[in-house]
This record gives C-alpha cells, structure tokens and sequence, in this order.
C-alpha cells in the first residue's frame, strides 16, 4: 500500500528533510509492522496519519472530471484520483521536481493511467500550473502551503483555472507532532488556510477528517456560492 510522500517545490532549506523522509518510506516498503504517513514520515502501527485513498474518497471525485494536484511530489495522490476517474476524465499532476514527476509517470504507465498528465511548473509564479484558465472541476493542495514562501500565489493560480463550479480541498498539517511535521513556525494553521482561500474569492463548504494531525477543507468558488445562494 503507497502513501505519500511529501510534495517537493524547492530546493530550500527542507530538502535535506525530505530527502530523509524518502530514504524512510524506501526503508518501509520491507517493513511489515511500520508504515509511511500520508507525507513520507515513520509510522508505527498505524496511528491514524492521512492516507491518499482515504481522503481522495472524501473528495466527491467521479468519472469525467478534470483534477490538479498542486505540488503532486510522488504522486500517490495524483494516482489515487486516477483510480477514483475510473478511466474518463484528466489528472494534471504538477511539481518543479523532474524526478518526482518521472516517477509519477512511471507508475502511472505501469498501471495502464491514461488520464495522468505530468506538467512540470512553478506555481509561485503567475501561470505556473500551465493549465487554461477555467478549467478544472477540482484543485488539490495537499501537504504544500507550508512549503511555500508565496502561499497567496498557489491560491491565485487554484482560482484562476477552476471552473466558476470548481472546487478547491486543502490538506495541511494541523501542528508539527514533535517534529514528525513541519517545523513549528513552518505550520499552516487551519484558520490561516481559511483565510487565504477566503482572499481569493473562496468559501467554505465543508470540513473533512484528514488524518488524526492534518485538516482536510474543501471550498467552492465565489460565483458558485453565488449562483447557489
């Protein structure tokens, strides 16, 4: 059973870090007793991290529709929702790190995918997704704001591709668990994740169970609430 690791933007100062969590989740995969979290880190006997499956089924994906997963690192996420399209529709999964989008490749190849597109890009930069404008039924964030250093970026370019329907579902840390997460001043509180999504036109529709130390938000946009108000 794949579980994610860690969505790689940049080489800053974490890469040393997440290099490790890779080096771990190689390490498990002859470990029946352990298991990775949801972003690459040591877990022991289950305790209730996020697991991409699980959550992409909270996520009301279905057959047809067109996904992004914002900074797919490994790509457990982004085959994940692969299997939830059950052949239709289109997975974009989208990093800065070659490798990790060859990987994601691979194993979709492997599978018989045909519906993943690998876009390498910037998404701290305007346009960075390289996906048309309006045109996503859903964008995933999973695992990346506290990553960047232009979160309000990510935001923009999540609402400038999703349809006026769309939908947007965060996923972050909710604290940094003795380390085993983020760095303490790295977390991306829940409520500065409904902030940032609320600045760019976005609100709150739902909350889900994303793991015993992560949040998982879903959101539609402004002219969808809108049209439904």
């Amino acid at each position: 059973m794949a579980y994610e690791l860690m969505p790689t933007v940049r080489l800053r100062g974490a890469t040393k870090w997440r290099l490790f969590c890779y080096i771990l989740m190689e390490m498990q995969k002859t470990a029946h007793h352990h298991s990775t979290t949801s972003d690459g880190r040591l877990s022991v006997g289950r305790q209730g991290f996020a697991h991409p499956h699980t959550n992409v089924g909270a996520l009301g994906i279905g057959p047809g529709m067109a996904v992004a997963d914002f900074g797919s690192g490994s790509g457990h996420y982004a085959l994940a929702i692969a299997e939830a399209l059950e052949g239709s529709g289109h997975i974009y999964a989208i990093d800065v790190q070659r490798d990790l989008l060859r990987r994601t490749h691979n194993e979709a190849t492997k599978r018989g995918f045909k519906n993943v597109q690998i876009l390498w890009g910037d998404l701290e930069t305007s346009g960075g997704s390289k996906i048309a404008d309006k045109h996503l039924d859903l964008v995933l964030i999973s695992n990346l704001l506290f990553q960047v250093e232009n979160k309000d970026a990510v935001l923009q370019e999540a609402a400038r591709v999703l349809r006026p329907q769309g939908r947007l579902a965060i996923i972050d840390w909710s604290e940094s668990f003795g380390g085993m997460g983020p760095v303490k001043n790295d977390v991306v509180a829940k409520n500065t994740a409904l902030a940032l999504a609320n600045n760019h036109g976005f609100g709150l529709e739902r909350e889900f169970s994303a793991g015993a130390h992560h949040y998982g938000l879903v959101f539609k946009s402004a002219s969808h609430r809108s049209r439904t108000s």
